[in-house]
């Protein structure tokens, strides 16, 4: 039986420092039927100059519409029965397209199957750099196995399934995955396996760290709403009482001035955010120390605050607007 015909589908919107080193990784699979397909997002900054040095079919767009509408463009163009979608801040380890169509033949009732990230950066990073490229693979390591949740950036789809689940909504700029992986869970069983690997570049500032967090939390409320669950994975009731206790334990602190029990709170909830999800501190620990967990345990507590704060914002959102509530819904967006 031939191996088949595997789609790498590359979005991409100014990721000039990586975009060599992503279509090098690519180009490099030991899957020996693949065509690569990069969709350029209306890029500022030169990358597409250099995707076109590489052997892909390039396809460059002259308004910027987003991750989803990229993706789309690189499945309308995909003649392979799987596509694998692989984000332009990524490279993927030599076999993890042979591995994605290894778990598509083991496993046929599959619709999708996404990968982990290495623990290790793609390039050497800041601080807060090293605090996400370990908080992000450790949350999808201990989230292997079947999942409602997609990572798209790292992940092959069978060409049938993601048919059946309709296009990305490209009115959703931030949360169009969870919104088509929901959908294609909803037809096709979905595993997340460390057996496609690869190495991601990921923010390394702490402001546009929170800023992402706030704003995706505060999109996921009419999703939450809309399928009255959380997704399967790595949303966790763990994580979700961290957060919770994140939040208070930064939201106590003004008052410690006014009234000394404010500070004991703070302690007790920052100890609660920790237990909440002691596994992801234990494994910072084994990997960097406990200097580095200090430092890590702070940023987290600063991203679980913006979630919270997110969450609080998209509540009061969803309360006041129609528009707001009925996001996830089908209508003319979805195209």
């Amino acid at each position: 039986m031939s191996a088949p015909l595997v789609s790498v589908v590359v979005p991409m919107y100014n990721d000039r420092r990586t975009v060599d080193l992503c279509l090098r990784s690519v180009l490099a699979q030991t899957h020996p039927h693949i065509e690569v397909i990069v969709v350029d997002d209306a890029s500022t900054d030169g990358c597409a100059e250099i995707a076109a040095r590489h052997p892909v079919q390039l396809v460059r767009v002259t308004e910027n519409g987003g991750p989803g509408a990229s993706r789309n463009e690189g499945v309308r163009r995909a003649k392979g029965e799987i596509v694998f979608f692989l984000d332009a801040d990524l490279t993927m380890h030599p076999e993890a397209v042979a591995e994605a169509v290894a778990l598509f033949a083991e496993h046929p009732e599959y619709g999708a199957v996404f990968g982990v990230p290495d623990k290790e950066p793609l390039f050497p990073e800041p601080l807060v750099g090293q605090y996400r490229i370990l908080q992000y693979h450790y949350w999808r390591k201990s989230a292997e196995g079947e999942v409602s949740g997609g990572f798209y950036a790292l992940g092959a789809v069978r060409r049938a399934a993601f048919m059946e689940a309709g296009w990305f909504n490209t009115a959703l700029r931030q949360t169009e995955e969870i919104d088509h992986a929901e959908r294609l869970a909803a037809r096709w069983p979905m595993l997340l396996t460390s057996r496609i690997r690869g190495r991601l570049s990921d923010e390394s500032r702490m402001r546009p760290l929170l800023r992402k967090a706030f704003v995706r939390s505060r999109l996921r409320v009419p999703f939450y709403f809309d399928r009255g669950r959380a997704m399967q994975g790595m949303e966790t009731g763990g994580r979700a009482a961290a957060s919770a206790l994140g939040g208070l334990a930064v939201a106590a602190l003004p008052f410690a001035a006014v009234h000394p029990g404010a500070l004991l709170v703070s302690a007790a909830a920052l100890g609660g955010s920790v237990l909440a999800d002691l596994g992801q501190y234990r494994f910072v620990a084994r990997e960097r120390g406990l200097a580095f967990t200090a430092f890590f345990t702070g940023a987290h507590l600063m991203v679980n605050t913006a979630v919270v704060a997110g969450l609080a914002t998209g509540l009061a959102q969803y309360a006041t607007s129609v528009r707001f509530r009925r996001m996830y819904q089908p209508g003319e967006a979805l195209t």
